[in-house]
């Protein structure tokens, strides 16, 4: 079984790849058995692309290009979505499972109820997009990721790793934050840092926390 780590977190990758697996063109995601099943979906500009009580199980998303994006009460389980651009993101009460999600832009978009369990973002642009009540269940791993003013709230991170993201002005709201690796990362202009109790931070990071914690409290050092 193939696997990736960072930090503290091992991550269960689809593996998609492996002999004897194949997979089949759809044109299309949405089907009326609310499932689909061992599938390739890609390089599609689409005006909308929305779907809800579906299951889409080993299969790979990829060069797709969506103004609006519409997901509710989703299953993901062994799937990749990579290269893709999906705009006005709108994605609640889903559960995802083996997904990687690599090289896409996911700008502005709103995560509500997401559970996540052996979940890699990976080279991602989540530019303020607000994860909301997101809880991970098993390993997740934000790898190289730009979270620039991105928010959690009421969110269970315990355990997720950041690794070489750009966290500008990332707001961490009331949550859980038990043993999320933080290291690695600039840490100096996040948001919320009251709200990280018992992270895990690497040497000198420490005093990333406190120029954060100046910001947020607009504390005046005044060398007089």
């Amino acid at each position: 079984m193939s696997t990736r780590t960072f930090g503290t977190a091992t991550i269960t990758l689809p593996a998609l790849d492996e002999p004897g697996l194949y997979l089949t063109g759809v044109d299309t995601l949405d089907n009326p058995r609310g499932a689909v099943q061992d599938f390739t979906f890609g390089d599609a500009d689409l005006r909308s692309l929305d779907l809800s009580d579906t299951r889409l199980v080993t299969g790979r998303i990829h060069g797709v290009r969506a103004q609006h994006v519409g997901f509710e009460n989703l299953h993901l389980h062994r799937l990749e979505i990579t290269g893709s651009d999906l705009q006005a993101v709108r994605w609640s009460e889903s559960k995802l499972t083996r997904v990687v999600i690599r090289d896409t832009k996911l700008l502005g978009a709103a995560l509500n109820g997401l559970v996540l369990d052996n979940v890699l973002f990976e080279n991602c642009r989540l530019d303020y997009t607000m994860f909301t009540k997101a809880r991970a269940t098993g390993p997740v791993a934000f790898a190289g990721c730009v979270l620039t003013e991105a928010t959690f709230t009421d969110c269970d991170l315990s355990h997720v790793v950041f690794s070489e993201c750009t966290l500008r002005l990332t707001a961490f709201g009331p949550g859980r934050y038990r043993s999320t690796d933080l290291r690695g990362n600039d840490l100096s202009t996040v948001r919320g840092v009251t709200h990280l109790v018992r992270v895990r931070i690497g040497t000198g990071q420490q005093h990333d926390l406190v120029q954060a914690l100046v910001n947020e409290l607009d504390i005046t050092i005044d060398g007089d």
